[in-house]
């Protein structure tokens, strides 16, 4: 029985996928649920299972647009598992031993000229120790040098004379690779590009004293990851901070929609992080519902899931504010692009020991910059600076802003 393997839907709003890679050969024998390809839509990564098990025959090639409903793959379900697929390599190794062969032929071939040059006189064109030396340390080929030397010699003097052509290309590989962008990349690029022409995006800095949340991290956070089995990070502080934000300005968690503006009373907040084939954007629904623990605990799943490849389309849509941590990287300071539709994001950065002002003083305290770009046409200067100070207000004061003074029992120890 021969059966069409057929393109699932992973979304609701998706219409059709790439081939991202094939995971088997046409003419495998493959098992049921075994994955059998990588597909790229334009929201997520995702395997395909087999649905069956059998021969397969593959009905597109890596790279291939495919709409979802068509025929991807055919399994023959009649076909028995081959027997003895350990000989299956040994097939390959006597061309592999032909290809090894051939570079050895022409390598033979190559290198008469060479030998026919000797002949002629073994001067022309090579440098003394000196000279050598000296091409070495300019990044010259002898070649590129015509020598004044006996028979042609490279002197001394040519090798310091010697100028390394405008034009000409330096030693080391020089090679290149045309790579398709994977339909997710291609996605991510419109939407960034779209936000940027789209949108009056304009950008607003703050600098957050991180000394109290390191302290608090430093006195709890081993009793928070023995009680509850995850870390205690910056992120639930800051998730935490800008839900309050989010509170104080609610323009901040708004969008635009044509002539309308449409303001939400719940906080789905998108973090952004690196999965194995580019940025994804999962979402924490309902944070303003959610603990230190609860924060920390969907952070992980969600971080996970992306790592893996297994986050889902339901999984990063929706959002209605974004959290980005560059400073995971080193980032200093960033100008981060808000995440259409919604009306603005949070860029965390590196935490660095610099010398700041307290009661009167200098002294050296951890110190992370932190950046709100925001959609100008429906967010005002009064709102974005203020979100900003609320969440620089929230972290250098947590006990009080973001935990009511108790602090065991927000963190639920």
């Amino acid at each position: 029985m021969a059966l069409e393997m057929k393109v699932p839907s992973p979304g609701e709003s998706i219409t059709e996928v790439e081939i991202a890679t094939w995971l088997v050969k046409d003419g495998d024998y493959v098992e049921k649920d075994q994955p059998i390809a990588e597909v790229d839509s334009d929201k997520a990564t995702l395997e395909l299972p087999a649905e069956a098990s059998g021969i397969i025959t593959l009905k597109a090639e890596e790279g291939d647009t495919i709409g979802v409903g068509e025929v991807v793959a055919i399994i023959d379900t009649d076909a028995k598992k081959p027997a003895g697929k350990e000989d299956l390599p040994k097939k390959d190794s006597k061309p592999a031993a032909a290809k090894e062969e051939t570079p050895k032929k022409v390598e033979a071939k190559t290198q008469t000229p060479s030998q026919e040059q000797d002949k002629k006189t073994y001067a022309t064109g090579s440098a003394s120790p000196a000279a050598k030396k000296i091409l070495s340390e300019k990044g010259i080929a002898s070649k590129d040098v015509k020598g004044t030397g006996r028979d042609g010699r490279i002197s001394k003097e040519d090798a310091v004379q010697a100028t390394p052509s405008m034009g000409s290309p330096g030693p080391g590989s020089r090679g290149s690779e045309r790579k398709k962008l994977s339909m997710l990349r291609r996605s991510v690029a419109e939407r960034l590009v779209s936000a940027k022409n789209e949108t009056a995006m304009l950008t607003t800095f703050n600098e957050v004293d991180m000394s109290p949340i390191f302290e608090l991290r430093s006195q709890y956070k081993e009793q928070f990851t023995d009680r509850h089995g995850v870390g205690l990070g910056f992120m639930s502080f800051f998730t935490m901070a800008v839900v309050r934000a989010l509170d104080l300005y609610p323009e901040v968690n708004s969008m635009i929609d044509g002539d309308y503006m449409i303001t939400y009373d719940f906080k789905d907040i998108s973090i952004a992080v690196s999965g194995p084939r580019g940025l994804m954007v999962p979402v924490i629904r309902n944070a303003e519902h959610l603990s230190f623990r609860g924060i920390e605990e969907e952070v992980k799943r969600l971080a996970i899931r992306a790592r893996d490849g297994q986050i889902t389309v339901d999984e990063m849509t929706g959002g209605t504010f974004t959290i980005s941590n560059g400073g995971v990287f080193g980032s200093m300071l960033s100008t981060p692009i808000i995440n259409p539709p919604q009306s603005a994001i949070l860029g965390m950065h590196n935490i660095v020991e610099r010398a700041i002002v307290r009661d009167g003083g200098i002294v050296v305290a951890p110190v992370m910059y932190v950046a709100l770009s925001y959609d100008h046409r429906i967010i005002d200067g009064r709102e974005s600076v203020g979100f900003l100070v609320a969440i620089k207000e929230a972290l250098e004061n947590p006990v009080e802003l973001l935990m009511n003074n108790d602090v065991k029992r927000a963190l639920e120890l």
